[in-house]
């Protein structure tokens, strides 16, 4: 099926805030306490058009954050349901995420994830990030990744 992103509305506040309960929750204990993503302001990101909802075949499946800083595209939250996790479709969300990187005029996209979520630390670079940075911020051990687009 088809995976396509398109701009978050008013509407899918409840959905993104459910799908990051359900594809974060997985990970509080390990982490101590709520994972960002979990208590993230998506009505702001929303206003700011900066969200994006993840449909595969017409349904809404997760959602992306993102916005420009300088001359990269930080990708600050994203989310799927976690039956659709597994399957590939990162694969595809990243490629129009580089897609829109290139077109917007960046030359990388970055991200960063919780060094306890283990799994994201081997999915990234499956996807073509390197590991940049590791920092201790907002009470949390996040690993920095880049990847060069263009």
């Amino acid at each position: 099926m088809l995976t396509t992103l398109r701009l978050a509305i008013h509407n899918d506040l409840n959905f993104m805030q459910q799908c990051a309960t359900t594809a974060y929750e997985k990970f509080v204990a390990r982490i101590g306490k709520k994972p960002a993503p979990m208590v993230a302001d998506f009505a702001a990101a929303i206003a700011e058009n900066q969200a994006q909802i993840i449909q595969n075949g017409g349904e809404p499946v997760g959602y992306v954050i993102s916005y420009a800083i300088n001359d990269v595209l930080l990708v600050e939250n994203i989310a799927l349901l976690p039956q659709c996790q597994g399957k590939g479709l990162s694969r595809d969300v990243f490629d129009q995420l580089e897609m829109q990187a290139i077109n917007g005029g960046r030359s990388a996209i970055e991200l960063y994830t919780n060094e306890k979520m283990t799994e994201n630390l081997g999915l990234y670079p499956k996807l073509g990030f390197v590991e940049i940075d590791r920092r201790h911020e907002d009470g949390f051990d996040r690993v920095y990744f880049l990847k060069a687009v263009g």
